[in-house]
């Protein structure tokens, strides 16, 4: 009995340090996790694009025309009171260098802009060539819903604005809003871009304001589309998307039912056709 005793301690001596053994080996083959890399992974191509001569299509596929149908100026704020959004959309807006000699009330052409898209230039890896002008005509923002058009934040007959003439386009100095960069920098933290330009409005004042403005450029690169059944290449495509805010109470707007920022997401596409 003594001897099964004995024999069975030393089984169990040599099972439990040969787990242990076992063990140890395990865990120092385990290899640890790697270290969050807190670098970002930062890829720039070298695409360079440039707008064709009138902002409309014409068959040169080196050259970009803005894809008006397919792309938005939007803006929101918060709901003083509430916790929702008011949010809306400029029906016409374009990319062109709006001089005092155009701000013009223009009939609406049957084809096109009434000015070319044509105020820019992209270079994916060169920042300092890149630039852009853009305009909005404040009397079309649109917010989907009759009754806050027609009386609320960039209603129509609000901020010097006035009433849509049908047939014609109104590009006159108050019922315009215009950005113009002035200079374009790389983003480390991403491949973003970061954008410093003039905000020029004159909303309720009695003359336009010009403000220096930052905001963030994001470049949507070129991709071909093709066609379904063949797999031909028709064009390609690309977009911009800018993101800023300002405050709307430097441009004289008292409105109670508006907080003071007012967040603006210019969505840009471009095609090649």
């Amino acid at each position: 009995m003594k001897l099964l005793t004995t024999n069975t301690l030393m089984v169990l001596l040599i099972l439990i340090s040969g787990y242990g053994y076992i063990a140890s080996c395990t865990h120092d083959d385990i290899v640890p996790p790697a270290q969050a890399n807190p670098t970002p992974v930062i890829t720039r191509g070298e695409n360079v694009h440039l707008p064709n001569a009138t902002g409309v299509a014409d068959g040169d596929t080196t050259k970009w025309k803005l894809d008006k149908a397919h792309s938005s100026v939007l803006w929101s704020t918060a709901y003083v009171g509430a916790a929702g959004l008011l949010t809306g959309r400029f029906n016409q807006f374009g990319m062109h260098d709006v001089t005092n000699a155009k701000m013009l009330k223009y009939p609406t052409p049957s084809r096109g802009q009434v000015l070319p898209d044509t105020s820019w230039a992209f270079y994916e890896n060169d920042p300092s060539k890149i630039y852009f002008n853009g305009y909005v005509q404040m009397n079309t923002s649109n917010t989907g819903e009759p009754g806050r058009d027609s009386g609320c934040i960039l209603g129509t007959g609000y901020y010097n604005t006035v009433k849509i003439i049908p047939g014609y386009q109104n590009l006159e100095i108050n019922n315009l809003a215009k950005i113009k960069t002035t200079k374009v920098e790389f983003d480390p933290l991403s491949n973003d871009y970061i954008v410093t330009f003039d905000f020029i409005w004159q909303g309720s004042l009695a003359s336009p304001l010009t403000q220096s403005i930052v905001g963030r450029l994001k470049y949507i690169p070129k991709a071909a589309v093709k066609d379904a059944v063949t797999g031909n290449v028709l064009y390609s495509v690309f977009g911009l998307q800018l993101n800023f805010q300002f405050d709307c109470r430097d441009f004289g707007v008292t409105s109670t039912s508006v907080a003071d920022v007012i967040d603006i997401e210019c969505n840009m596409n471009f095609n090649n056709k």
